[in-house]
């Protein structure tokens, strides 16, 4: 669906104050960014920020980056952590541990270095773009899997979400490819038992059509297999 065009999104990202207009001129400098040096984690494509709004709240003890393309999307997500953060401390707490920001993900190591050293990213119900021609644009894709790895500390975690099966099983196959380890795995998340997950809007939708979650825990391996493929792909 087409999100509309909302004139008033950028005016209003422009004075917020954990808003990032330029991502890039942080690189390698993020933990500067926060008021505490607590651990970075981050959501590629966080949506109308549903997510990011629990999770910035339920757990203080990390620091996120909030990271969409869109400034009518980011907007909402901005509202979000707003609201979320005034009903958990009180009108005027200002958003201590969330920065968002306007970013194309394909370009994500442009606001990213190994000296950022990211502890865990969250990938919730990206687009499965479905057609071969389109594989590459996955945010699972090897390409962004190897961007993602110079900044992802050893041993640090990729949470992957999505209703999708052919990019669920693609995804286990990308993941191997760039020495990512899975930790965890099931296709049926809402009966698996498995704690820690927050649901979001796209959640709960595809669970009322009656389709299972596939969710995985994808843990970065400090050396890559040995073969060149990931190296040489497009």
């Amino acid at each position: 669906m087409r999100m509309r065009g909302k004139p008033w999104a950028r005016p209003e990202l422009a004075v917020c104050p954990f808003n990032i207009p330029d991502p890039a001129s942080h690189r390698g400098n993020w933990k500067a960014q926060f008021p505490n040096p607590y651990p970075l984690r981050m959501e590629l494509g966080c949506g109308k920020g549903e997510f990011a709004a629990q999770i910035c709240v339920q757990e203080p003890e990390y620091n996120y980056l909030v990271i969409d393309i869109k400034s009518e999307v980011l907007v909402l997500a901005k509202r979000a952590l707003e609201a979320a953060y005034q009903t958990a401390y009180g009108p005027g707490h200002p958003v201590e541990n969330a920065r968002v920001m306007s970013q194309d993900i394909e370009r994500i190591d442009l606001m990213l270095s190994p000296q950022d050293q990211i502890q865990r990213i969250y990938i919730n119900f990206c687009n499965p773009w479905p057609k071969n021609k389109h594989h590459k644009k996955r945010l699972t894709y090897p390409r962004q899997l190897m961007k993602y790895r110079s900044f992802l500390q050893d041993g640090g975690e990729i949470w992957f979400k999505t209703d999708d099966d052919p990019l669920f099983d693609d995804s286990l196959e990308y993941f191997a490819q760039c020495g990512f380890s899975v930790r965890y795995l099931t296709r049926d998340l809402h009966n698996s038992g498995f704690s820690g997950s927050y649901s979001t809007e796209h959640e709960r939708m595809f669970s009322a059509q009656g389709i299972p979650i596939k969710f995985l825990i994808a843990v970065k391996e400090p050396e890559l297999p040995q073969t060149s493929e990931v190296k040489t792909l497009p």
